[in-house]
């Protein structure tokens, strides 16, 4: 089972938003389970579950962890093949978010929309590297600052832009042939305070 995985095909994003699929995906991160086993945990009829399951599977976001003989039947054990799924923005590819459409450096929604355009790009790139049987080199640094002030807040943000800009200019070699190039996202925005999960309906 992946950490996390991105949905980039819009079938399967649809059926991962059902909320009775839902539920059975996040019933499969926990452990294996059949659809006899499942049908007690989410209040529904074997049979329906047993569609559901199916669905999922065509779609890759279940797979087969074994079987188990029961009676006189086989039963078929499932597990999700995340712990966590991130719908890419490439399923709606012709309203996916593009940042450089409206740049401002100070704008909540255009970071939004390079955040999407990361979502979108590394998954892209791990199913590339996926199926070239490849490492995909990559880097990402996440730690939280409390400012004492907006000044303050200000000035890191302009602390953080030369020093960035400065590394920028020390490394880049646009002429160089077998150079890669590469992205560099820098973010500052408020910490979200954690929220409780909702219950999921069944």
């Amino acid at each position: 089972m992946l950490d996390v995985t991105v949905i980039e095909d819009p079938e399967a994003a649809a059926v991962s938003l059902d909320p009775i699929r839902a539920r059975l995906l996040a019933e499969l991160t926990e452990a294996p389970a059949s659809a006899a086993m499942l049908a007690g945990r989410v209040g529904l009829p074997r049979q329906k579950v047993n569609y559901h399951l199916k669905t999922l599977e065509r779609h890759g976001l279940v797979e087969l962890a074994g079987e188990r003989r029961k009676g006189n039947v086989n039963e078929r054990l499932m597990r999700a093949t995340a712990a966590s799924y991130v719908i890419s923005p490439a399923a709606l590819p012709a309203v996916q978010p593009d940042p450089d459409r409206f740049r401002d450096q100070l704008s909540a929604r255009w970071l939004l929309a390079l955040g999407a355009r990361l979502v979108r790009d590394v998954g892209m790139l791990i199913s590339g590297a996926a199926k070239a049987r490849k490492r995909l080199a990559t880097y990402a640094l996440d730690g939280e600052v409390r400012f004492a002030s907006a000044a303050d807040r200000a000035a890191f943000v302009q602390e953080l832009t030369a020093g960035v800009s400065a590394l920028v200019r020390k490394y880049d070699a646009p002429d160089a042939e077998a150079g890669r190039d590469h992205r560099i996202v820098v973010a500052v925005h408020p910490t979200v305070k954690d929220r409780p999960t909702p219950e999921l309906e069944q």
